[in-house]
């Protein structure tokens, strides 16, 4: 069977094989291969890359889920996993599934809270007690959620965006979404060109249209990447999904390659 990164190599030397990409469903290529983790990389908040602990990610009937079972306490253990590929144009597609509660010491905005993080750092340049990788945010919010009042929102740690040719430092921006009941699929995807444009849709429908996502110099975290050598403009990085004390389902998670534009 090939990797997850596997096919998407392939699909990206067939792509720039016949110079463009068509819009037939057999174009998008599955990054999860339902039976295990394969082609990504778990990095959660205070331990090592790759230590899954507790078992938080684990894949069961093609879905890959991330459960609290495991665990006495939260304490902060903020989690992320990784594709292994960084991108730069493409769509991502994924369908989740918010369920149950929360952990009881997670911080209240966490409850009914979950996401997908794009153009995001390597796991590998994360601090070991970094809780939430330098990258954008496609908020994954429920009904019952505080922290927002709408899914598909945009949130921004150690980056910054700009919409309607305006620079925006706030830290989360309202989609013009809704909220979904909980323990319902829904589908998110996220359509990337680089620096230059990030589209975001809910069950079809855009939500979010924002441009020049960069770092923020005013961020640490961010900071610390440009120190070390990284462009203040975002064209391109790693996708992850979110761990960060509420059970999730995810399925159908796939991508697209596009030609840049």
């Amino acid at each position: 069977m090939k990797t997850p990164a596997l096919q998407l190599l392939l699909m990206i030397f067939i792509t720039a094989a016949n110079g463009q990409v068509s819009d037939s469903e057999s174009d998008w290529i599955p990054l999860f291969n339902g039976e295990n983790l394969d082609g990504w990389t778990v990095k959660i908040a205070g331990h090592p890359m790759n230590e899954n602990i507790n078992k938080t990610f684990y894949a069961e009937d093609s879905i890959l889920k991330v459960s609290y079972e495991g665990y006495k306490n939260f304490d902060m253990q903020f989690g992320h996993i990784f594709t292994d590929i960084a991108y730069s144009n493409y769509i991502f597609r994924v369908d989740y599934k918010i369920i149950g509660l929360g952990m009881p010491d997670a911080p209240h905005w966490t409850n009914f809270n979950s996401g997908v993080m794009i153009h995001a750092q390597s796991p590998q340049s994360m601090r070991i007690e970094q809780g939430f990788p330098v990258s954008i945010e496609g908020q994954f919010l429920s009904e019952g959620a505080t922290a927002g009042t709408q899914t598909g929102n945009a949130v921004t740690p150690g980056t910054n965006i700009v919409m309607d040719g305006k620079h925006i430092t706030e830290h989360i921006i309202n989609s013009n979404s809704e909220l979904f009941p909980l323990d319902t699929w829904v589908r998110f995807e996220v359509e990337v060109h680089g620096n230059k444009e990030v589209i975001y849709r809910v069950n079809g429908k855009e939500v979010m249209r924002f441009a020049e996502p960069q770092l923020d110099d005013t961020d640490n975290d961010a900071k610390h990447l440009l120190d070390l050598g990284a462009n203040k403009s975002l064209n391109q990085g790693y996708i992850a999904l979110q761990a960060e004390g509420q059970p999730i389902w995810f399925k159908n998670i796939k991508i697209k390659v596009l030609e840049e534009h």
